[in-house]
């Protein structure tokens, strides 16, 4: 009987770095599970949101009228998001009887697209009525763009 014995050695270095390697390997699996895996579910959200149309993809106007001057507001609109608010046809007379209407519209506009509604707007004082004109014609362009309900 005849026994080899072996002895195997291991040095310290060797055991850390292969430790620290399995560590990486694990973290890289499970990161890349997560990854893969959350954009299945974020997928699901984005479908639920997609079957809810807002909006009919489009850009529509509504008219304001101001003492014998006409000029639209033109609302420009995807499916979900409002994307664009401009005034269109506006002319020069009409830039200088009412200066307050394209800063105006710009600030309206911002919230307009930060918040994607109409609602709780904040406006001050000194364009209290403009901001409250240019919201009722912004407002009567989204009534147009809204999208049917299906039951």
């Amino acid at each position: 009987m005849s026994s080899k014995t072996k002895i195997v050695v291991l040095h310290m270095k060797e055991v850390i770095y292969t430790a620290i390697f399995l560590v990486l390997a694990i973290l890289l699996i499970v990161l890349l599970f997560t990854m893969f895996g959350a954009k299945k579910k974020s997928g699901d959200a984005a479908d639920a949101d997609a079957s809810e149309v807002l909006y009919v993809p489009g850009v529509y106007t509504s008219t304001i009228e101001l003492n014998g001057q006409t000029f639209d507001v033109e609302v420009t609109v995807d499916e979900n998001h409002i994307n664009s608010i401009a005034l269109n046809n506006l002319s020069e007379t009409a830039t200088a009887m009412y200066p307050l209407m394209e800063p105006t519209l710009e600030s309206l506009a911002s919230q307009i697209y930060t918040t994607q509604s109409t609602e709780n707007i904040s406006f001050g004082d000194d364009n209290k009525y403009t901001s409250q004109l240019l919201l009722q014609a912004i407002d009567a362009a989204l009534d147009k763009a809204k999208a049917e309900e299906t039951p």
